[in-house]
């Protein structure tokens, strides 16, 4: 990568170390305890780094040649829309935890996605066993939907990446990893 390429996941890194990261014991969305945090949204969500994450994101998705971004709602909804301030030609697209029993009993919420036509990359914020994505990832195939990668903004390095990359048969790819986030974490090994 040349100094253009670096410059904002170096911006998207430094908001990451400097907003994101808690230390002291947590409970993962896994159910597994931990004794730091990464909270992706204090970053994200503050102009530098969702500026940062926008050019990434859309860079990816015209990569991957992807006409909708989304994933499992709430780790993928400011993703998905940082991709379209960030230039991307996409839709964008959250995957509920379940149908809404209400109005359309849609899964999936915003534009209508069509099967044949619409090449989906999923997000997700922080990447831990990967379980999240793989259910946004099953849930966007029971659509009829292809699904042509997925990022990540950090991977906790647990297992989850290779997890996510055998269920979707297609890339995956973190913009960062815990080890640069929080490199002298005590569970390094």
């Amino acid at each position: 990568m040349g100094a253009v390429e670096t410059e904002p996941r170096a911006r998207l890194l430094n908001e990451l170390r400097e907003h994101a990261l808690v230390i002291g014991e947590v409970v993962l969305t896994s159910g597994a305890v931990a004794q730091y945090l990464v909270d992706v949204k204090r970053a994200i969500l503050r102009r530098e780094g969702f500026m940062a994450l926008g050019e990434l994101v859309a860079r990816q998705a015209a990569r991957w040649g992807a006409t909708a971004v989304g994933g499992m709602t709430m780790g993928a909804d400011p993703i998905a829309c940082a991709a379209l301030a960030g230039g991307a030609d996409v839709k964008a697209f959250f995957v509920r935890k379940e149908a809404k029993a209400h109005g359309l009993g849609r899964r999936l919420e915003g534009p209508l996605l069509e099967p044949g036509v619409d090449r989906c990359m999923l997000v997700e914020d922080v990447v831990t066993t990967g379980g999240s994505t793989i259910r946004a990832l099953e849930a966007v195939r029971a659509e009829g939907l292809e699904v042509v990668g997925v990022l990540a903004i950090c991977d906790r390095l647990a297992g989850g990446g290779e997890a996510i990359s055998a269920a979707a048969d297609a890339p995956y790819v973190a913009l960062t990893t815990i080890d640069e986030v929080y490199p002298q974490r005590p569970d390094r090994y």
